[in-house]
């Protein structure tokens, strides 16, 4: 069964330009997928469509076969690009507050990769580097029992000794029944750990998409050279 679907999906903002259009996947369970694109593409619109922050222009977005709304928010643990905490909790009292609102919230899941971290649970959010907030957000995102997560530039923000941890955190710290999509512009990063990957292209157009060893089998490249190729400028 799919656990992501989109359908004849359109988005357009205020200026009437369409950022997706005319989108149709589907995306199985238990598979993590690189949505990956040059910026201004739509990805990050995508992501916020299906988390149900943005409502489509068109179309339809399903998760585990629930139309996107108020009951599909509850399947689904969504990463921002950009940190959004309250800069004045400490990390400890951010644990409780995720602890309180989500039902699936794996506190102890959460503390241990806090210790792998060396973060200090007793540090206040604004005291963090802008790196270490990133680590702390990625954690809260990964420490939910979720079936659908929504990782925005989850690694740009981190330093290159810090990103092979975050990836195996991401891989080891999820039901294998769920899917992971991650954005990101650092591909040879992030490929070693994907199973599928969709290119983006402007207007929301999805220009290559399937298995990540299928097309390295079947092309002889990578998808970092592969990307270089389709989108040259």
């Amino acid at each position: 069964m799919s656990i992501l679907e989109c359908k004849n999906l359109y988005k357009a903002y205020k200026s009437g330009k369409y950022v997706l259009a005319d989108m149709s996947f589907s995306v199985p369970a238990g598979k993590i997928v690189g949505l990956l694109g040059p910026n201004g593409c739509g990805k990050s619109t995508l992501i916020k469509t299906v988390a149900g922050l943005l409502m489509p222009t068109k179309g339809e977005v399903f998760v585990d076969g629930i139309p996107v709304g108020d009951e599909t928010k509850a399947l689904v643990s969504y990463l921002p690009e950009r940190t959004y905490f309250n800069s004045q909790m400490c990390v400890n009292e951010l644990v409780a507050y995720f602890k309180d609102f989500y039902k699936d919230f794996d506190e102890e899941r959460a503390y241990q990769l806090f210790a792998d971290l060396n973060i200090d649970t007793r540090a206040r959010l604004a005291t963090l580097s802008k790196g270490t907030k990133e680590k702390v957000q990625l954690i809260m995102v990964m420490s939910r029992r979720a079936k659908l997560y929504l990782l925005d530039e989850p690694i740009a923000g981190v330093d290159p000794a810090a990103r092979e941890y975050i990836l195996s955190t991401i891989v080891g710290n999820y039901d294998p029944e769920s899917t992971i999509m991650i954005t990101t512009h650092l591909i040879t990063d992030v490929e070693q750990v994907l199973d599928e990957f969709m290119f983006l292209g402007y207007g929301g157009q999805i220009l290559m998409c399937g298995g990540a060893d299928d097309v390295r089998a079947e092309t002889g490249k990578s998808l970092d050279a592969l990307f270089r190729e389709v989108f040259r400028c």
